[in-house]
């Protein structure tokens, strides 16, 4: 059996979101009783992450991270047409990916105890984000 739903996020700008409860209930929704399910990002200039949900502290250090890593108007980026963070959006996203899977047990996401689904915005201004979840039994 598949099972699909989809849902949009709003973003507030560079920031990460939580999605977790998004797709669980979705996961519940497809009532199997174990299986795989893929989350899928319909963009190229923001990802989807599992992190730790207990401490925002981690996120903020990433954001720290990779824009030491992906500097904004780097001089080698040619790609620029919507700005400085058009291609430094693009490259984190390549690093950092726009999917994630993983198991359902029992109906229920088998999330590790701090484990969270982040949609993590590489723009700098709002966007509104388009996720398809996928549930396979």
């Amino acid at each position: 059996m598949i099972y699909q739903d989809r849902f949009s996020v709003n973003t507030q700008g560079r920031s990460t979101v939580d999605v977790t409860r998004e797709v669980a209930n979705i996961v519940r929704d497809a009532n199997i009783e174990s299986g795989i399910c893929q989350v899928f990002l319909q963009h190229t200039s923001a990802s989807l992450i599992f992190c730790e949900n207990a401490d925002p502290a981690v996120r903020s250090d990433l954001e720290r991270f990779i824009s030491r890593l992906v500097k904004d108007g780097d001089a080698i980026f040619e790609h620029t047409q919507e700005g400085p963070d058009d291609m430094s959006a693009h490259v984190r996203t390549v690093l950092t990916g726009e999917s994630v899977s993983f198991p359902v047990s029992n109906g229920e996401p088998a999330f590790g105890v701090w484990q969270g689904i982040y949609l993590w915005e590489h723009r700098s201004h709002p966007h509104n984000r388009s996720i398809v979840v996928t549930v396979l039994s």
